[in-house]
């Protein structure tokens, strides 16, 4: 009956656009007589206007069979784009040469000559003009629609659509009512998940969406590939309709799927990656029942590790930040969510020796992830000494009572910066590696650092910068139209650091496989469209020229460095370079020294300790 309805609906909404076309068509072969005559109705000879009248029947119905024929009537007119401009431009130059043909050769009516290309120029403007006000009153008579008018698209049949579908069904959290279902298995098709009726495949969306009066499309496919995702939601956003989607797996670790998960989409789901596959068992295995600190975990990086650490049953979880306002709001988070967690939060820096050596010894940590950096380019560049005393002071003095205090495993969060440096930031990254690959020759502790690149969304990262500047209405700030740079989400970052941890076996480098490099510009013109807006439209794009210490591209390995593989197809060991470990970590305690006195040649000292650091004039 449903079907029957909707089919009736569709029928008739054709029918009004036949009947509109038809109107049009003549319209606009009476405007090019009277354009013809300087809009003086008074002037167009008689035998003119009978001409074109004795025309109207043949004329009207020749078109509308080419509009059928160029399938004009099958469009989905609520989403016409350039493809459906192209074909009616077709169309109605078909017609008009048909009306040529038919009035001048065969039937020998005689009328101006500049009345057939003015009239097929009206009849392609009229035409053109009904069909993108259909699509654009539609879409704003859609805006109106309150939330309880909402008409739910399920995408995904499987479990995850399934206890959705269940959950809005039983619950008031979202109000609306779901329509129909999409999944592209083909035995589903026609079948009925807790009573929503599977209505096709991917390529049925755009039909299904106009068909059934789509208001809400949710994507309930936690365990489909990033490009399957991104190919859904680029045929999605065509639709114009309110778009939500469930995390991957790995966000809702241990978590039941549920309507509550539901987010809106972001830019981070336009990726395209492939779904951070992690062996939950490993980590388990050496996460559960021990003591884990994270320092800088109040920050992006480090926030998220907690995140993720308490999932899998740490036995005490130690927040070290210097920040007191970024490490309260991951206690009350954690303390919200986590209420039976024993939780310990300190205000501490990681340049403090004797604080750093006091809470290993109260609290004798297991595992320790060393997430605390500086890490702004820019900035560093400004406050090079800073660098130093923060990322190498920092990791030098954690390493050395990690090692005086028998911490089982200790992770350095790296950066790809490290990788052939031309700023501070990334050469003091650099160092720290060295730092713990010196250490990891004389300790029984296993020191391991993991390198990846861009982090979406971490703080001072793009993503943020490009949502305030939207928001301001413009313009976005990119620095070269050519720079690019390999992007991770920071669930997907730091499920990889945490897999690396229990791989580590001490010394090793993990380099993470962060895909594709992704042009910034292209980056910030999805996030413009992702807003709302058109980019050069809309919201403008500035380039304002690389700042300082800035590379173009960044790279994950240096040229010394081969790569092992691990189980994980995302995770690689960068094979060790060979180096005199004490002369390192002497040099590590010059180098700070030299810091703290705020010398003016750290640069310089910086470069004797990593030779492929490139200085900058």
């Amino acid at each position: 009956m449903k079907q029957f309805i909707y089919d009736k609906r569709l029928f008739i909404r054709r029918l009004f656009l036949i009947i509109l076309d038809a109107i049009l068509i003549n319209i606009a072969s009476f405007s090019a007589l009277l354009i013809r005559f300087d809009f003086r109705l008074g002037q167009i000879p008689t035998e003119y206007a009978e001409a074109v009248l004795s025309y109207v029947i043949i004329n009207t119905v020749t078109s509308i069979v080419i509009f059928f024929l160029f399938r004009l009537y099958n469009s989905l007119w609520k989403y016409a784009g350039i493809d459906e401009l192209v074909n009616i431009i077709f169309a109605c130059m078909i017609a008009g040469a048909l009306q040529l043909i038919g009035m001048h050769f065969i039937f020998t009516i005689h009328v101006p000559r500049s009345y057939y290309p003015l009239s097929t120029l009206f009849m392609m403007a009229l035409i053109s003009i009904s069909r993108f006000f259909y699509r654009y009153a539609r879409r704003l008579s859609k805006r109106h629609h309150g939330s309880s008018q909402s008409r739910i698209m399920i995408i995904g049949a499987g479990e995850a659509g399934c206890s959705i579908i269940r959950e809005i069904s039983v619950s008031g959290y979202v109000k609306g009512t779901i329509i129909c279902a999409i999944d592209d298995n083909k035995d589903k098709l026609g079948s009925y998940i807790q009573g929503v009726k599977v209505v096709g495949g991917r390529d049925k969306i755009i039909e299904a969406a106009e068909r059934y009066d789509i208001t809400d499309i949710f994507i309930a496919m936690p365990s489909a590939s990033r490009k399957d995702i991104k190919k859904i939601l680029e045929i999605c956003k065509e639709t114009g309709c309110v778009l939500k989607i469930l995390p991957g797996m790995y966000q809702i670790i241990n978590e039941e799927v549920s309507v509550t998960r539901l987010r809106d989409v972001e830019i981070e789901d336009l990726l395209g990656r492939e779904p951070v596959n992690i062996d939950m068992e490993g980590i388990m295995n050496y996460v559960k029942g021990k003591v884990i600190m994270v320092t800088g975990g109040g920050g992006s990086i480090g926030s998220e590790l907690c995140r993720q650490i308490v999932k899998h049953k740490p036995r005490q979880l130690i927040i070290v930040d210097i920040y007191e306002n970024n490490a309260y709001f991951i206690q009350q988070e954690l303390k919200s969510e986590y209420p039976d967690l024993d939780l310990v939060v300190l205000i501490a820096s990681v340049r403090n020796s004797n604080r750093m050596n006091w809470i290993m010894e109260h609290y004798k940590p297991n595992i320790l992830y060393h997430a605390a950096a500086h890490k702004h380019v820019p900035l560093m560049e400004d406050s090079p000494n800073e660098a130093i005393k923060n990322n190498v002071g920092g990791t030098y003095k954690m390493a050395k009572a990690a090692d005086a205090f028998s911490v089982e495993k200790f992770i350095l969060i790296s950066s790809d910066k490290a990788v052939n440096p031309t700023n501070i930031m990334g050469a003091s990254k650099r160092i720290c590696e060295m730092i713990i690959q010196a250490f990891n020759k004389r300790s029984k502790t296993e020191f391991v650092a993991v390198r990846f690149g861009n982090v979406l969304g971490s703080n001072g990262s793009v993503i943020p910068l490009f949502k305030e500047q939207i928001l301001r209405g413009g313009p976005v700030t990119v620095t070269h139209p050519d720079i690019i740079r390999y992007f991770m989400t920071i669930p997907e970052a730091v499920s990889l650091v945490l897999q690396a941890g229990a791989y580590a076996k001490g010394g090793e480098i993990f380099v993470l496989d962060m895909g594709e490099p992704i042009k910034i510009a292209e980056l910030a013109k999805n996030l413009i469209r992702l807003s709302g807006y058109e980019p050069g439209r809309d919201i403008s794009i500035e380039f304002t020229g690389l700042r300082p210490g800035e590379k173009l591209y960044e790279e994950l390995l240096m040229d010394e460095e081969g790569l092992q593989d691990t189980k994980n197809k995302l995770i690689h060991i960068g094979k060790p370079i060979e180096m005199d470990e004490e002369a390192v970590l002497r040099e590590v305690e010059e180098l700070d020294r030299a810091a703290k006195e705020e010398t003016d040649d750290i640069r310089t000292r910086v470069k004797q300790m990593v030779p492929t650091y490139v200085i900058k004039e």
